[in-house]
Parts: C-alpha cells; sequence; structure tokens
C-alpha cells in the first residue's frame, strides 16, 4: 500500500480550524481528505502546541529590539548616577577652595 500524496501545510490548517470550530469532526475530516484520524489528531495537537509556545514566548521573553532598549536604558542610568555622583564631588570640592556657593543649601 502506497503512502498517500503529501498534504501542503495550508491545508492541513484549513482542516484543523474546521475541526476546532466545530464545523466538521475528526472522523469526518480523515474520512475526506483520506488520512487517518490520528493524522488530524497529531495536526491538531501540533498546531495548539506552536499557539501556545507563541503565546508563552511573547508574554516571557522580550523582541530583540525591547532587550536593545532596556538595556540602553540600564547603560544610562548608570552613567547619570555617575555623573550625579561627580557633579557632587565637583561642588565640595569647589567649596573646600571657594566657600559655600549660593546653590547649595
Amino acid at each position: 500500500m502506497s503512502r498517500p500524496p503529501k498534504i501542503p501545510a495550508e491545508k492541513k490548517l484549513r482542516i484543523v480550524l474546521s475541526v476546532l470550530q466545530g464545523e466538521i469532526s475528526i472522523a469526518e475530516a480523515a474520512r475526506r481528505e483520506k488520512v487517518s484520524e490520528q493524522a488530524i489528531g497529531k495536526w491538531k495537537r501540533q498546531f495548539l502546541e506552536g499557539g501556545k509556545a507563541g503565546i508563552e514566548a511573547g508574554k516571557s521573553k522580550p523582541s530583540t529590539r525591547e532587550q536593545q532598549l532596556e538595556d540602553e536604558v540600564a547603560e544610562l542610568t548608570q552613567a547619570l548616577g555617575e555623573a550625579a555622583v561627580e557633579i557632587r564631588v565637583w561642588k565640595k570640592s569647589a567649596e573646600g577652595r571657594l566657600g559655600p556657593s549660593r546653590t547649595s543649601r
């Protein structure tokens, strides 16, 4: 017995969506497409697992661009903190040599 021709992914998707929407049963889809019910079940499981993985990835892992922006924000925040410390040190140094400034209180 020869294998049936390979079914394109787009057609598998239409079949799985029809099953999920309740338009057709797995048994009926299998009969129409001349494949086993196990094959339809496998396509359905793969579709659902792929969708779940996509949703989980979207929630837990930022995109490359988002990660770049987060890294840049962290770097700029650190640089700003370092600059603020340097300004304080310079002000203290200047006060020691010139006396208290009018802006420091």
